[in-house]
């Protein structure tokens, strides 16, 4: 561990979770060995350390998907690396579908992860309570499995990332609290903190739930809300393998992975309790949230009907940590538009540690070589703009997300709360006219028209196959091209057949 803060540095990254280690982790890997890493407390204290821990690949988004395949990569060599046990286990991540939508769904995203060169098997009901014996699997339509999904030890695999930083070349400091950005002409010129002055042009905030707070500080906007999230962890199970692989239930909105004998059971309820609305406490720290079993128990009822082993489980605690969520359920990683050479890294929306190796690649590569390694706009900062500073738009459209965390991704879906935020002057007559609007950067735009003399009701069904809008749009692009054609050119009528 470093003694003194550098007078100067390359590049400063602020937060020692495990996207802060591992962005400091790859800038040394890329040559940039006077890069300095600012942990206010203790690696992991924030929310590392009590992350559940899984570690999936499959995302709706491709390149997403790309990137978590990257983590999965680098914690298979980390360990022999740096010579720190990381917790890893690559034994595999099962996804159950219960229904046919659900099938669907899991089918591209097979395709998905064939695209990749990840292995994913398609698997029957039978097969499926093979890999997962104790499961009951009476509604389970498929199932599929991804080899190379695992899990790991949050605090075990982020020490581990420090300490392949700290061999590459890099510094890490602890107990070291940044209190300013030194900003002239829209230039960063510096890092103040408590211990003293770094100067840098760079800096990289990967600060977690704080992030929101400390960037707006400087004017910049990250969109996330800590929510309060809970995980239950059981006694020994009798009859639960070791190897079991991890296991998502979406249609149950729970998951599962095997922990000393026992089962961590977690999920993603539809009603969520925001968390520190008035701000963080000032000494949290390697802190929890007050266990919420009232909160938590149709939860647990969803898991009894699948896991029938946990209604005799002891319990050993019922874990409640907050996390940070974003208003769209992807993170935030890139440059600032509102400040020159800030990057951020968060809003990881508990699947921090299955991201965190490949998001700190990715802010790593666009630090050093001014973009990222592939598109990766869904996780990029700039995709929020000047409506997405409203503290309460943020809010709701957040806990929407989280409750929509493990439901079905449609094509084409469109969010619900906080709107309408922005609307033109023409809204209120398309609304009567029949308009069934989506939105964009908070704008309230017609989708298309019902006939709602016809008794049309402008609300999407949505689908995987021909979604109910497809014939009113047809109706408005079909009319009687003859005709406009002849208002456009008489002569070129006639030779389209026009009478």
């Amino acid at each position: 561990m470093a003694k003194e803060l550098p007078a100067t540095a390359k590049a400063v990254v602020i937060g020692g979770g495990i996207v802060g280690c591992s962005t400091a982790y790859h800038l040394a890997k890329l040559g940039w060995t006077d890069t300095v890493l600012l942990e206010r407390k203790k690696l992991t204290s924030g929310t590392t350390f009590h992350a559940a821990g899984l570690v999936g690949q499959l995302r709706s988004n491709a390149n997403i998907t790309e990137l978590l395949g990257y983590s999965v990569d680098l914690y298979n060599r980390l360990e022999e690396e740096t010579g720190l046990a990381t917790g890893w286990k690559m034994n595999g991540g099962l996804r159950l579908a219960c229904n046919d939508s659900r099938w669907e769904e899991v089918k591209r995203q097979a395709t998905t992860a064939q695209s990749f060169g990840l292995e994913m098997q398609l698997l029957s009901p039978s097969e499926a309570r093979d890999l997962w014996p104790i499961m009951s699997v009476e509604d389970v339509v498929g199932a599929a499995f991804l080899p190379t999904d695992g899990q790991a030890n949050p605090s075990d695999i982020t020490q581990a990332l420090a300490k392949g930083a700290r061999m590459a070349g890099a510094s890490i400091f602890e107990d070291t609290n940044v209190t300013d950005i030194r900003v002239k002409n829209g230039k960063i010129k510096g890092i103040q903190t408590d211990k003293g002055f770094i100067e840098c042009e760079i800096v990289v905030c990967c600060a977690g739930q704080w992030t929101r707070q400390f960037a707006g500080r400087f004017g910049v906007n990250v969109p996330l809300v800590p929510v309060q999230h809970q995980y239950l962890i059981t006694e020994f199970i009798k009859d639960l393998p070791r190897n079991i692989p991890t296991l998502r239930d979406p249609d149950r909105l729970t998951y599962y992975k095997e922990e000393v004998g026992g089962l961590v059971m977690g999920g993603y309820e539809p009603n969520p309790i925001l968390w520190a609305e008035d701000g963080i406490p000032e000494d949290f720290h390697f802190s929890l949230l007050q266990s919420d079993f009232d909160h938590f128990e149709p939860m647990m009822e969803l898991a009894l009907g699948r896991v029938p082993a946990l209604e005799t489980a002891g319990i050993k605690e019922l874990v409640n940590g907050p996390e940070s969520f974003t208003p769209d359920g992807n993170f935030i990683l890139g440059e600032a538009p509102e400040l020159k050479n800030f990057f951020v890294g968060a809003g990881f929306n508990a699947f921090g540690i299955a991201s965190g190796g490949g998001a700190g690649m990715v802010v790593a590569e666009w630090v050093a070589k001014g973009e990222p390694p592939y598109d990766i706009w869904a996780a990029d900062i700039r995709r929020f703009g000047k409506p997405h500073f409203d503290n309460d738009w943020i809010k709701k459209r957040t806990v929407e997300a989280y409750g929509k965390h493990y439901s079905m991704a449609w094509p084409h879906e469109e969010h619900k709360s906080g709107r309408p935020f922005r609307t033109s002057p023409l809204y209120e007559k398309l609304k009567a006219a029949g308009a069934c609007f989506g939105e964009k950067l908070g704008w309230e735009r017609p989708n298309w028209i019902a006939d709602i003399e016809a008794g049309e009701v402008p609300e999407e069904t949505y689908s995987f196959g021909r979604q109910n809008w497809i014939d009113a749009v047809a109706g408005i692009c079909r009319p009687d091209r003859s005709d406009v054609i002849r208002e456009i050119s008489p002569d070129r009528a006639r030779c389209c057949g026009g009478a």
